[in-house]
């Protein structure tokens, strides 16, 4: 599962693989916890984080919403997503 971003402690990261199911998300990671997100409204599907990395994760997925579905659509292609800027 390749690392497409890594900001303030927090990496994310897609998985590629047509068996990989819908709806378009991504894996997060910030020290012990582990969340997946929905690419679409930045929604938590299932794990946990903590409030601020949420919010952070959240403005990030919006602001990167167009490239984080042209890389899903690679995934599901078993094409290597590419990486996408960190939030500053």
């Amino acid at each position: 599962m390749p690392t497409i971003s890594m900001f303030f402690g927090i990496i994310v990261r897609m998985y590629f693989g047509p068996k990989e199911h819908n709806p378009a998300h991504i894996h997060v990671y910030y020290q012990d916890n582990t969340a997946t997100f929905n690419i679409e409204d930045g929604v938590i599907l299932n794990g946990k984080m903590p409030k601020r990395q949420t919010k952070l994760i959240g403005a990030w997925i919006e602001i990167h919403k167009e490239e984080l579905l042209a890389d899903w659509k690679l995934c599901q292609e078993w094409e290597k997503p590419f990486a996408i800027n960190p939030l500053q």
